[in-house]
């Protein structure tokens, strides 16, 4: 039941995307940044927790799980360092996750060439 519920939360997140590709003049950018800060608003209103255990991958493996986990991080620094945790909460808890996106996209990038539109 936990894989039916994951695929569907993670399907109704995708197809709010494709929804708003087709039915929108949203650049992909600004999608991708809309659902990062979905994700972060979210946390803050205390209701990415209870999803997350309620759909798991389904929620956590779009991009609104990293706009949360940006979220989650930085409350949890700015308990450990006060104000100062505020500029290094999100990327701390982020880094794994920026790190390999980061190596794979040179590995991508110099396995295949690219070209112009």
């Amino acid at each position: 039941m936990t894989f039916l519920w994951a695929f569907l939360v993670g399907g109704f997140i995708c197809m709010l995307g494709q929804l708003l590709i087709l039915e929108t003049n949203w650049t992909p950018a600004r999608i991708l940044v809309s659902f990062v800060v979905l994700g972060a608003l979210l946390q803050v209103c205390q209701v990415f927790e209870p999803l997350k255990k309620f759909a798991g991958a389904g929620v956590t493996t779009p991009i609104t799980g990293f706009g949360a986990g940006l979220v989650k991080g930085t409350f949890e620094n700015i308990d450990k360092f006060g104000f100062l945790g505020i500029f290094s909460g999100g990327l701390t808890a982020m880094a794994a996750g920026i790190g390999v996106a980061i190596v794979s996209g040179l590995i991508i990038g110099m396995i295949f060439k690219s070209r112009s539109k």
